[in-house]
């Protein structure tokens, strides 16, 4: 998954200081393991170096300064090419798959697009792997096999997140409302 990705398009929905993204970051998506500090700061630097972010405001008072970043229309523009690239099946597609579909949902883009985009790049490599089938060794063939369940397995996956998208949004949305 991609953290730096995941954290603009948080930024996308406001305004927001680093610790804030952080909770929001870890509140979504960082279930098994919370985000470090550090790679907050550090992403949130490259967005400003890279014209993605702007600064907004700096707050100061005890302890550290408070800078508060604003996404400009080019971190606009790659949270919508980053969303809309379908990922390769991998084994870690799905759990970034879940997170573009939370996001969307977060930030009130149809959901539905980057499961059916998903979906078309899975069906295009299972036709792949089942051509590749005919002319398989053993070895090649259980290795095929494996891959297809897998596919199979996210493809069931993505199936029960189109059914769950209304009960998704709600649950996010009564998430972020208790902020």
């Amino acid at each position: 998954m991609s953290v730096a990705q995941t954290l603009l398009g948080l930024l996308e929905s406001e305004p927001a200081h680093g610790y804030t993204l952080k909770r929001r970051y870890d509140q979504h998506f960082g279930r098994s393991k919370p985000l470090p500090f550090g790679q907050v700061y550090a992403s949130l630097s490259r967005f400003e170096r890279d014209g993605l972010a702007r600064l907004v405001s700096i707050e100061v008072g005890e302890g550290p300064e408070r800078r508060l970043l604003a996404i400009t229309a080019d971190g606009v523009t790659a949270v919508d090419t980053w969303m809309s690239t379908p990922e390769e099946p991998t084994g870690f597609a799905i759990s970034t798959l879940f997170t573009k579909t939370a996001l969307a949902l977060l930030l009130g883009r149809p959901a539905a697009e980057v499961l059916d985009a998903q979906r078309e790049v899975h069906m295009t490599r299972m036709r792949s792997l089942n051509r590749s089938r005919r002319e398989a060794s053993i070895a090649e063939l259980l290795a095929i096999t494996y891959e297809l369940n897998h596919l199979d397995a996210d493809l069931r996956w993505i199936e029960e997140a189109e059914g769950g998208l209304p009960g998704l949004r709600a649950e996010l949305q009564t998430k972020g409302a208790s902020r």
